[in-house]
């Protein structure tokens, strides 16, 4: 169709006109105009949503990436807690051993040292231990006892005040808090051990100017001795 230049003209008058005139037509050409407009910015809003919706699809994947390690770490904390009680309930476990050994070692060790003893005291009684070994023996009695190391005091005793002659004296000595402690340890212990205890005494007293403390370790002390030595002061120990 070919449109002449006046049929233009008078085409836009008379569409001019009708905009003047006819509302309906005024209505409907606005309609159009903003529907128009409408639809464009449907548009950029579809590709807006279309955007929008790409970023949420990539975050909902970095979302499930990181509930997967968020699993994958939960789980690993759960076995590291299993293992800590485990190794907990082991711990007790290897506790209440060592405390059963320590107990078992404890009960040797009585066993051992009530055995000790018994030896000691058959020795004193049968001979079977020398006095060396019987002393030897009880040296850690001795020590316990009295609180001390043990020394050796040996002195020469020129005058002959323990045996009536000259002769070397030795005995067992414990110094504890300035206090000095002559012990005598045999496997018997007779009223003359209680009597020559006592010239040691006084050659110790003499030498030393010092006057000791007296004791008698043995497993089997004369009950004539036991009366003396109770009589004179002298302390008096038997091993259990």
């Amino acid at each position: 169709m070919t449109w002449r230049a006046g049929e233009d003209m008078e085409l836009k008058e008379d569409f001019l006109r009708l905009l003047k005139e006819d509302e309906e037509f005024r209505y409907a050409v606005a309609g159009f105009l903003g529907f128009r407009e409408v639809l464009e910015r449907i548009d950029r809003n579809t590709e807006a949503i279309k955007s929008l919706q790409e970023q949420v699809a990539e975050n909902s994947r970095d979302i499930k990436a990181l509930q997967e390690e968020v699993k994958s770490l939960q789980e690993e904390v759960r076995s590291l807690q299993e293992q800590v009680l485990q190794n907990s309930r082991d711990i007790k476990v290897m506790q209440e051993e060592i405390r059963d050994l320590q107990k078992q070692v404890r009960n040797l060790q009585e066993q051992v040292a009530g055995l000790r003893h018994t030896v000691v005291a058959l020795g004193a009684r049968w001979g079977i231990l020398s006095e060396t070994a019987f002393r030897e023996g009880l040296r850690g009695i001795v020590e316990q006892h009295f609180g001390g190391r043990v020394t050796k005091w040996i002195a020469s005793d020129k005058e002959g005040i323990v045996y009536g002659h000259p002769s070397i004296i030795e005995i067992d000595l414990v110094v504890r808090d300035l206090e000095h402690v002559l012990v005598e340890v045999k496997s018997s212990v007779s009223k003359g051990d209680v009597a020559e205890l006592q010239r040691i005494a006084q050659l110790y007293e003499k030498e030393t100017g010092i006057k000791p403390k007296l004791a008698i370790v043995s497993p089997y002390i004369d009950e004539k001795a036991r009366e003396l030595a109770r009589e004179v002061g002298i302390e008096t120990y038997i091993p259990a």
